[in-house]
């Protein structure tokens, strides 16, 4: 199956990151990685996201033609994610609506960390959109940028197992999940520091959006 991950800003090694991860987690599936080139650096909060919607779009006919099967859009905030699945021709899946309907799936009760405060309502609204806020003990924010968590330097992964920490001892909860599409490298290094599961959206998505095109074809 041929699955398009679309990433949202316009950072390319983000996208080869996105793509290394869902290949691990799907290794029986082809997988392609597009950058908006016409998106922001990073998305942070509503206005990057609003501000990246038009470059995805314009990648819809190219995704046509190149035969996708379904496109994840490799944001946590689902970037454009009503817009885009109303103008494809096939499946679309946000990494952060994958994330958290595989945790419900796997009958965990979790929390998200993400990074800075200012996507922490966005993510909140998608959960209640979803109908999974019930399922979440908390979203917190790392205080940490996109860009800080893409590089991973030692700080950085210190501070991510940190709030991890922080949410297995104060939220009751089974499980975390990675609110960044730049913590997709990390979940090996941050799962030695913690008890909960650890879920990443982006193999997330790999595994389900195999079952939805299956689904969608009937």
């Amino acid at each position: 199956m041929r699955l398009l991950y679309i990433n949202p800003n316009s950072t390319a090694t983000m996208t080869e990151a996105v793509v290394e991860a869902a290949r691990a987690a799907a290794p029986g599936h082809e997988i392609l990685g597009w950058t908006n080139a016409d998106g922001p650096p990073a998305i942070q909060g509503p206005e990057d996201g609003a501000a990246a919607v038009a470059g995805i779009l314009r990648l819809l006919p190219e995704a046509r033609a190149a035969g996708a099967e379904a496109i994840v859009l490799a944001c946590f905030d689902d970037t454009g994610l009503a817009e885009v699945r109303a103008a494809a021709s096939c499946p679309v899946l946000g990494i952060g609506q994958a994330a958290f309907h595989l945790a419900a799936l796997l009958g965990h009760r979790f929390s998200v960390v993400t990074t800075l405060p200012v996507s922490v309502p966005v993510i909140e609204e998608n959960l209640r959109g979803y109908g999974l806020m019930g399922q979440c003990g908390r979203v917190r924010a790392s205080g940490l940028a996109v860009l800080e968590v893409e590089a991973a330097a030692p700080p950085t992964l210190a501070r991510l197992a940190a709030e991890i920490a922080a949410a297995e001892a104060e939220d009751g909860v089974t499980a975390a999940v990675l609110g960044c599409a730049g913590m997709a490298p990390l979940v090996r290094p941050l799962a030695a520091h913690t008890g909960l599961r650890l879920i990443d959206g982006v193999a997330a998505a790999a595994h389900l959006a195999p079952a939805v095109v299956a689904a969608a074809r009937g």
